[in-house]
């Protein structure tokens, strides 16, 4: 199994959370390589200094330092939609295997079911998640996916109530 979900240990000396530089909200440390990977202009070189990735909503703020004189990036220096910052239904919800939304509401309309959790369950148990480079957050998006299945069932089963 891919340890893409794994705490990395050189993350573990910097705080897990801090308040986010521009909204206050409260945000998680991300990897170097979730940075280098994903920011337009950083393919190349690695952050320095401790990111933080910010999932607020109405915050165009992504990843900010823990070092203030080191550079913030916005939406806009990211190479991917974030679903944190964009929660449209074609945003990517698992950014390895590009399960949206719209796939999950779809899939249940026709089926009454998904099994977003267990196609991406089954693909990191093969090694073919990168969710550390692909993935904002760096994190697995199985979460995500999780409430996004619960959210889509709820709606559909409200659906006829609001007939």
């Amino acid at each position: 199994m891919s340890d893409c979900c794994a705490v990395k240990a050189e993350q573990r000396s910097a705080p897990s959370t801090v308040s986010c530089a521009a909204c206050g909200s409260r945000s998680k440390r991300v990897a170097a390589l979730t940075v280098k990977s994903l920011v337009r202009h950083l393919a190349f070189a690695a952050p320095r200094t401790q990111y933080y990735f910010c999932t607020a909503p109405g915050c165009d703020l992504v990843y900010f330092p823990l070092d203030p004189e080191a550079p913030i990036y916005r939406r806009s220096d990211l190479l991917v939609r974030v679903e944190a910052k964009e929660p449209e239904d074609s945003a990517p919800l698992c950014y390895c295997f590009g399960i949206t939304r719209n796939a999950i509401d779809d899939e249940i309309r026709s089926t009454g079911r998904s099994t977003a959790a267990e196609r991406i369950t089954a693909e990191v148990k093969a090694g073919n998640c990168a969710c550390e480079v692909k993935n904002p957050s760096g994190k697995c998006c199985l979460g995500s996916v999780t409430r996004a299945v619960q959210q889509s069932l709820q709606a559909l089963r409200a659906a006829p109530a609001n007939r």
